[in-house]
């Protein structure tokens, strides 16, 4: 086989035209039916949520749907203007109806785990398990495909655990708990038990929600889309000769810019409380602090996603990336937990035991927050230093 030499005068030596975005929307529009035919036959229609399986193809599903969402956006010069516009918002719906199931419930097992860990309890007892929970067992907010991480002391430090690792790995940084401090306290008890209530109730109506989604005309009309996206994807003329690497690079500058904003020199300093201002402040909207953070992390996933096309399976990992990634997801995750907390201590008519409980849980959550922002500027740091 002759083996071809690139020109160096070539502009277009080494580019990667759109015949690598069309193979990477139809790779993911194949997982899509996939997983989508795998949901229905594992039972994802029925009103217990189906098995485990069922689970994780639902997880696929979010998975694809973001992925080729995010692709539309990025490489949108290239795609069928009305079509791509038209599908892209029915695809972050798609996503973000199917995420909120899992979403509480994985929250529902972080706080629980924090009111133990809090509480001096050396495990979690088996009676407070989430009933029918799916990965219940799992550490607190982990999930595959969520990057979170759980609650534990290593956390607080921005080292989450290893793979494979406990919830509460190492020795306890205390004596053993008492009988008396290994039981949680009346206050924590009802804290958990009012989260318990709250969380679960949901999950349910967010199960009831998805159930309805994937039943309705809507939803099918999405996946005929995809359906047509597995064998044409709507590129325009000039796609077939058009280099993705200017549009990826746009993305990753967009990344960069959004990440320039933060407040990292502040975030680099462990404990600096940043993340506990505002924290007494009776607006229950979201934490004003979160969203640059949030929309960080949306960029973050633009950009890995821009990277996926360009290199394919084969590509680098980006372990940094990926570090980056993880941390702005414990990030997300913690700051909706302790909005969870601050909810649930707005109750009428609770106990004083319990609203200091749920205080104490959600200045916990609060330092998490702070934790996940010192651990992504110690990582995107180490990743400019390493940047030729």
């Amino acid at each position: 086989m002759a083996q071809q030499h690139l020109d160096p005068t070539d502009p277009m030596a080494g580019a990667v035209t759109g015949d690598a975005l069309a193979g990477y929307l139809r790779a993911q529009a194949t997982e899509f039916l996939r997983a989508l035919r795998l949901h229905r036959e594992t039972g994802g229609g029925t009103a217990n949520g189906g098995s485990e399986e069922s689970v994780d193809a639902a997880r696929a599903l979010r998975r694809s749907a973001r992925r080729i969402s995010a692709s539309l956006h990025t490489f949108r010069p290239l795609l069928d203007t009305d079509w791509s516009e038209a599908i892209r918002p029915e695809l972050a719906w798609l996503s973000g109806t199917l995420a909120m199931e899992h979403a509480y419930a994985a929250r529902l097992e972080r706080l629980l785990l924090a009111l133990h860990r809090l509480s001096g309890a050396a495990v979690l007892p088996a009676q407070t398990g989430v009933a029918g929970v799916p990965g219940a067992s799992r550490s607190a907010g982990g999930s595959a495909g969520s990057g979170s991480t759980d609650a534990s002391p290593g956390s607080r430090a921005g080292v989450g655990p290893q793979k494979g690792e406990p919830a509460e790995a190492g020795p306890p940084a205390h004596p053993a708990a008492t009988p008396e401090r290994g039981n949680l306290t009346v206050g924590a008890a009802k804290a958990g038990a009012l989260l318990e209530r709250q969380l679960t109730l949901a999950r349910t109506r967010a199960h009831s929600t998805a159930l309805q989604a994937l039943g309705s005309s809507r939803f099918h009309a999405v996946a005929d889309n995809i359906a047509v996206l597995a064998s044409e994807v709507p590129l325009t003329p000039a796609a077939a000769t058009a280099d993705l690497r200017p549009l990826a690079a746009a993305a990753e500058e967009r990344l960069t810019d959004a990440v320039t904003a933060l407040p990292l020199v502040t975030a680099g300093h462990p404990y600096n409380a940043e993340a506990l201002i505002h924290g007494l402040s009776p607006d229950p909207a979201p934490h004003p602090q979160d969203a640059p953070w949030h929309q960080v992390r949306l960029l973050l996933r633009l950009h890995r996603y821009a990277r996926e096309v360009l290199h394919g399976d084969s590509g680098p990992v980006d372990v940094r990336l990926l570090a980056t990634g993880q941390s702005l997801n414990r990030h997300r995750d913690a700051s909706e937990a302790a909005a969870a907390a601050a909810q649930a201590a707005r109750t009428p008519r609770i106990a004083p035991a319990t609203a200091y409980a749920l205080g104490v849980l959600h200045a916990d959550q609060r330092h998490e927050v702070e934790a996940a922002r010192f651990a992504f500027q110690q990582s995107w740091e180490r990743q400019t230093v390493g940047t030729p």
